[in-house]
């Protein structure tokens, strides 16, 4: 996902008249389970299923790691789940919102206010700060400057980003890059927070930071996290971990 990148994600923003208040419940957490029931995902010409009969319950404020090898299906699933793209067969749920119910304008609706991502190489808006960039899923909701700010303030104080705030993605490690994007996914208080890799383009040492830091903070809000990566290593602590093998889930513990 990684490649769809910052300008994909907010390229299909809806005017005012799509936002649904009652099926989309910002800034009020909209605490329900995202449900996934038998999502196939055939690709044309493609052999088999990228994704086949999938059938997940995530609850509300529940941690989640997808694993699995390259071509596992793990990326198509978050797509899926992100309402970026729609299944063959099968339904995704989140609430009383059939995602996939929805035509597009309410579905983008539906996603920048209820879905926060974390790509695997930060995707910041190079132009921006880091503080900017923070603030940025806030400002697009319509919240004031100065409470995005405000909102942008703090997390950069827990993700020990104080002194760099005000520097360009280009002038910050990627540790510090990838912090502030995990920051900008929380920024508007998500349901739901989809980290792709996160921790793919980083050192040890970085690696093992981000992951607390996410995990942390989805914690805090109560937020509900599925990230995926091949990084079996560098996992959240109490997770589920659901393991995935060409489409189909081979394996489901916490």
């Amino acid at each position: 996902m990684g490649a769809l990148g910052w300008r994909s994600w907010f390229s299909e923003l809806p005017p005012d008249d799509c936002f649904e208040p009652r099926r989309i419940g910002y800034p009020m957490l909209n605490r329900h389970s995202l449900i996934c029931h038998n999502v196939v995902m055939q690709f044309p010409h493609a052999g088999r299923p990228a994704l086949d009969g999938v059938s997940l319950v995530m609850p509300a404020g529940s941690v989640n790691v997808v694993v699995g090898a390259s071509g596992s299906g793990k990326s198509t699933l978050l797509m899926c789940l992100a309402g970026l793209e729609a299944p063959t067969r099968g339904r995704v749920v989140h609430g009383d919102v059939d995602v996939y119910g929805l035509d597009d304008r309410r579905r983008a609706a539906w996603r920048l206010q209820t879905i926060g991502l974390v790509f695997q190489n930060s995707e910041l808006v190079p132009e921006l700060t880091l503080r900017d960039n923070i603030a940025l899923p806030l400002e697009l909701l319509g919240t004031g400057r100065r409470d995005a700010l405000k909102r942008a303030d703090h997390l950069a104080e827990i993700l020990d980003l104080s002194e760099s705030n005000k520097r360009r993605p280009s002038e910050v490690s990627g540790g510090q890059a990838q912090r502030a994007a995990v920051g900008r996914a929380l920024a508007h208080r998500p349901a739901v927070v989809l980290a792709d890799e996160p921790t793919g383009a980083l050192d040890t040492t970085n690696r093992h930071a981000v992951i607390d830091l996410l995990d942390e903070l989805v914690r805090a809000e109560g937020s509900t996290l599925v990230m995926v990566t091949h990084d079996e290593h560098t996992l959240p602590g109490n997770a589920r971990i659901i393991r995935l093998a060409d489409g189909r889930i081979v394996g489901d513990a916490s």
